[in-house]
């Protein structure tokens, strides 16, 4: 395993913050102007990437009115394939006013291809990466093809098992390419995070020897945030301009400032990770003085004993700890002791 992978400017890996991605899809409502506004809204938000879809409704299905083309259930229920590709597809003659877009925002941009067609055109625009996204998991001539490319591939692995895994992951390496990112995905759109199964991200890691990261399709930026917590290297969430504007996927998209507190919560979250550690932490230090410690509550006199009456564990924290209350019962006073005063071991006999 390749513990950093560098794409475009940006290094990913172990021990760093996760890459954020922000996935157009469809969102562009077959608006270019659109597109470009989202890009730009990516780059305002400080995520890293803005990845896109590169098919058309002829590469990715056929037209056809079978029942088995048919969407059933779910967010797009009762939409043919080549109609719901049809809208959602990213026009191929787009993508050089997009890529030369980002690059003036520099803001890196890739694409999903979806057939070895895309993977060519892709390669004619120096994509810097590839995605291949969780349905096309099982397409190992697509993934060994985009992997001979050199590229860094990142992987989602929704609806795959985990053999179906295990042999996209050997399809890339057979390629002779290392650089491998795997996304724990759950295909539902939306998906509820009650089914999210973090836990998946460290399983991947350790049975495949890879670094791993969230495609996530939840609503809201919990999810995300949690997989942080966890270790992934990647996030990946989709973007809209809004959502009462609609699209394909609007309905499970984060608009521009929610992506913003998601890129920025996402990098608290690591930074709260640290390492193990019990020294005293700088904020600390002024509050060590408001710990509990031993006081005299009462006037003690010289000579006289120490007691539950004159003696108590209290605020602040400048006398004797506490533990030590049971072993100064019954000691006598070495000197006057005023009450308020915090209790050390020279004023005892």
């Amino acid at each position: 395993m390749n513990k950093h992978i560098q794409i475009g400017k940006h290094t990913l890996g172990h021990g760093l913050a996760p890459y954020i991605i922000a996935e157009m899809s469809g969102n562009h409502n077959h608006d270019l102007s659109r597109a470009l506004k989202i890009i730009e809204a990516a780059k305002t938000a400080g995520v890293h990437a803005v990845k896109l879809q590169t098919y058309t409704a002829d590469t990715i299905t056929i037209d056809h009115d079978g029942d088995e083309f048919l969407i059933t259930q779910g967010l797009w229920a009762g939409r043919r394939l080549y109609e719901l590709y049809e809208e959602a597809h990213t026009p191929w003659d787009w993508h050089k006013a997009m890529f030369d877009h980002a690059a003036k925002l520099d803001i890196t941009i890739f694409s999903s291809p979806f057939d070895k067609t895309a993977i060519d055109f892709l390669e004619d625009l120096n994509a810097p990466a590839y995605k291949i996204a969780s349905f096309e998991i099982i397409d190992l001539p697509l993934i060994r093809y985009a992997a001979s490319t050199g590229k860094p591939i990142i992987m989602s692995t929704g609806i795959a098992t985990k053999d179906e895994i295990g042999e996209a992951i050997a399809a890339v390496r057979d390629s002779n390419n290392n650089d491998l990112i795997v996304l724990h995905c759950v295909s539902g759109y939306p998906s509820d995070p009650a089914e999210a199964n973090l836990m998946t991200m460290k399983d991947i890691a350790d049975s495949f020897d890879v670094l791993t990261g969230l495609s996530d399709h939840s609503y809201g930026i919990a999810v995300p945030v949690a997989a942080t917590a966890l270790g992934a290297t990647v996030i990946e969430k989709h973007l809209t301009l809004s959502r009462a504007e609609g699209g394909v996927d609007s309905d499970f998209s984060l608009e521009p400032q929610e992506f913003a507190d998601l890129a920025k919560s996402c990098a608290t979250a690591h930074g709260a990770l640290g390492q193990a550690s019990y020294d005293l932490k700088q904020s600390e230090i002024e509050n060590q003085k408001f710990r509990r410690s031993l006081y005299a509550v009462a006037d003690i006199q010289k000579g006289a004993a120490l007691s539950p009456e004159n003696v108590r564990s209290i605020r602040p924290g400048l006398g004797l700890k506490p533990k030590y209350f049971d072993d100064i019962m019954g000691k006598k006073a070495s000197r006057h002791i005023t009450r308020g005063s915090p209790l050390s071991w020279d004023m005892l006999e």
